[in-house]
């Protein structure tokens, strides 16, 4: 087998997934896996430190050498415990997300799960006991896109964190526009109530860890939580792979 994957790396030079680069530096290694991402690529992968919002996990960069909470979180505290992400929605990674949802490259999920459920166990730890749970999309949108990429993202972080997948008792009730065209405050409208747990016994007196592939403003996430809350959860902690600086 070994042979043959390096005949058909002869006749078909792997390329970067991002900028399509012949992959002739070494690979990117990462947790026992090569990451199919050239150097230049990778290093573009803007990792989010603090200062952060000790809530939101939004990043600040005001000169403050310091956690605390932003001053959304402030105004009015989300209904999730606590969030975090490993990068900054920009450059390469931007790329690749964008490739992945929106150019049917479903197969980048694997790297980017891979990534994402690290950072988890660095975060969390073990999750035994927890549930792993994809933001859902309404079966509209499932249909046109063909995966729910935060569903293959999930995947990757509970396999790795031995927690529990569950995929079915979130789900998306109503019909959406995308958030990415929508102002903040016509976000938090949008997503208002479009969420609902259809098995409350699965998620009551559970810690949840709901995982989505970009935040923002935290308004989908929020409203996942709200819907988690009610039906009984105790915990809902919110794991993206990028987020914004602002929202």
């Amino acid at each position: 087998m070994k042979a043959l994957n390096s005949l058909l790396d002869l006749i078909y030079p792997p390329r970067c997934a991002i900028c399509q680069a012949f992959l002739q530096d070494p690979v990117v290694p990462h947790g026992g896996q090569d990451l199919p991402f050239c150097q230049n690529c990778f290093k573009d992968f803007t990792e989010i430190k603090s200062p952060i919002c000790s809530h939101c996990g939004r990043p600040f960069s005001d000169g403050i050498e310091q956690d605390r909470v932003c001053e959304d979180c402030l105004r009015k505290r989300p209904s999730y415990d606590i969030a975090r992400a490993p990068y900054l929605y920009d450059g390469a990674l931007m790329t690749a997300i964008h490739e992945l949802k929106y150019a049917q490259r479903s197969h980048l999920a694997d790297s980017l799960g891979s990534l994402l459920a690290s950072f988890a166990q660095a975060w969390i730890g073990e999750l035994n006991g927890s549930l792993v749970m994809p933001v859902p999309l309404h079966p509209r949108r499932l249909r046109a896109r063909g995966f729910n990429q935060s569903l293959l993202l999930a995947r990757r972080v509970a396999s790795k964190t031995g927690a529990e997948l569950d995929f079915l008792s979130l789900r998306r009730t109503r019909f959406t526009k995308p958030q990415i065209e929508l102002s903040s405050e016509e976000r938090k409208k949008n997503v208002r109530k479009a969420f609902k747990v259809v098995n409350p016994q699965a998620v009551k007196r559970r810690t949840i860890l709901l995982v989505d592939d970009v935040a923002t403003t935290g308004s989908t996430l929020n409203e996942c939580a709200k819907a988690l809350k009610r039906a009984g959860a105790d915990g809902v902690l919110c794991l993206v792979l990028a987020r914004t600086t602002t929202a």
